[in-house]
């Protein structure tokens, strides 16, 4: 061997293990990577799912299984899980088609989608609307008609229309379809920027939140106040979740895989925790400070209170450390049906939506007590579930027919397989 060759021999050696060491991190790293084309990111139709499950309990009256949804143990719940999902398998999507077929292209099934979600909101509110007549003129009970927030609408049917069809006027439990109608029109020019500068992007939509909270933003409601879920601010989470599709996941997993990190997000959910129990226990009220009152509340929804959003992130940072993308349970009989109803979330969303109002009836006319409060919870989750399991057979057969891709293109429910 020669002189030069004793030398390199190890610098290769090296360099060898260097790169072992690095893919053994890596792999102990987060798995927060892009899924690829024809691959599904089951851990995106998981929490899909669960979130679907969480909003409709939380649209039931309060009982003993209400307390298993995250609102009550932190400052955010399912529909911040909603609508970072939702912006993260859009942009997935159609950040795929604006790279495959071009802008246009791109635009035009984004408009389709967001066409789609119009429709099955139009259909939701009018097949609502007459449900809930029913029931109130049914049992003679003006009360349904007043908690479900459709008395403007029996008294100016006409104008209740017109502002209904431009998502100013929505009963009870119908806030969540017009914010993803919104946030879907947006799509095409956040996509556009974050081609050009994914950070920059998400720049600006911290910009706009923050201007959101400074000059009081908003879209305003029929007849009177504003959104439930102000789009201006609750934009961020949308676009943080296309962030993240479009390469910001990855390139935070040093930061993620990082023991600092994790004990910073445990520290902020209990904190969370310790906060939100307070409200539950007021004998704790007095261990809070004062200041720290002042200085937190009001904790707005509607204007997507940074410690909401704080709290989001906290608990997306966890579960992607202790839940790897291989995790052999998502493949798991017993999840799937979570995973079916993420994989159709629009459908399960309007299901749910009547099923609450359903359920909240009969409680209602029965006086039932926690035993019916579950008995009604666990059957609209076995309905849903059902539902959830007709529409994938459905598909699956139209896939069989050679109609793949109608049944998948452009449907941001389907992020992550097929689209």
């Amino acid at each position: 061997m020669s002189l030069a060759d004793r030398v390199a021999a190890p610098a290769v050696a090296g360099a060898a293990a260097d790169a072992v060491a690095r893919e053994k991190a890596a792999a102990r790293a987060p798995s927060i990577s892009l899924p690829v084309v024809g691959e599904r990111e089951l851990r995106l139709d998981l929490f899909r799912g669960l979130a679907l499950w969480l909003i409709f309990i939380d649209h039931l009256p309060p009982s003993l299984l209400t307390w298993l949804t995250l609102r009550n143990y932190g400052f955010s719940d399912a529909t911040e899980i909603f609508i970072f999902i939702s912006g993260y398998t859009a942009a997935f999507v159609y950040g795929r088609a604006l790279l495959e077929s071009g802008v246009v292209v791109a635009t035009a099934r984004i408009l389709r989608r967001a066409w789609q979600i119009y429709v099955a909101h139009v259909f939701l509110f009018t097949i609502f609307l007459a449900e809930i007549s029913y029931v109130a003129t049914s049992f003679e009970n003006p009360l349904y008609s007043e908690e479900m927030g459709i008395m403007d609408f029996l008294k100016q049917p006409d104008v209740t229309i017109v502002q209904a069809l431009l998502l100013r006027f929505r009963p009870v439990n119908m806030d969540v379809l017009p914010l993803y109608i919104v946030l879907m029109l947006s799509l095409p020019l956040i996509l556009v920027l974050m081609r050009w500068k994914p950070d920059v992007t998400l720049g600006l939509s911290v910009l706009l939140y923050a201007v959101t909270w400074q000059y009081d933003l908003y879209f305003s409601a029929y007849p009177n106040g504003v959104w439930a879920f102000n789009p201006f601010a609750w934009q961020l989470l949308f676009v943080f979740g296309a962030w993240c599709a479009q390469g910001g996941a990855k390139r935070m997993t040093r930061i993620l895989s990082s023991p600092i990190t994790l004990w910073i997000c445990f520290a902020y959910l209990l904190f969370s925790f310790l906060v939100t129990l307070t409200w539950y226990v007021p004998q704790l009220s007095h261990f809070m400070p004062r200041r720290l009152e002042q200085w937190m509340y009001p904790i707005s929804k509607t204007d997507l209170d940074v410690l909401r959003f704080a709290h989001f992130l906290a608990l997306a940072a966890v579960t992607v450390r202790f839940l790897p993308k291989d995790w052999p349970y998502l493949k798991s009989p017993w999840l799937r049906p979570l995973i079916l109803c993420g994989q159709h979330s629009l459908e399960i969303f309007c299901l749910g939506v009547f099923l609450a109002f359903a359920g909240h009836f009969l409680l209602a006319e029965l006086s039932g007590g926690t035993a019916l409060h579950f008995i009604i919870s666990i059957s609209g989750i076995l309905i849903m579930s059902a539902a959830a399991w007709l529409f994938s057979w459905y598909k699956h057969s139209a896939d069989k027919s050679g109609s793949k891709a109608k049944a998948t293109g452009g449907n941001a429910d389907l992020a992550g397989g097929g689209a």
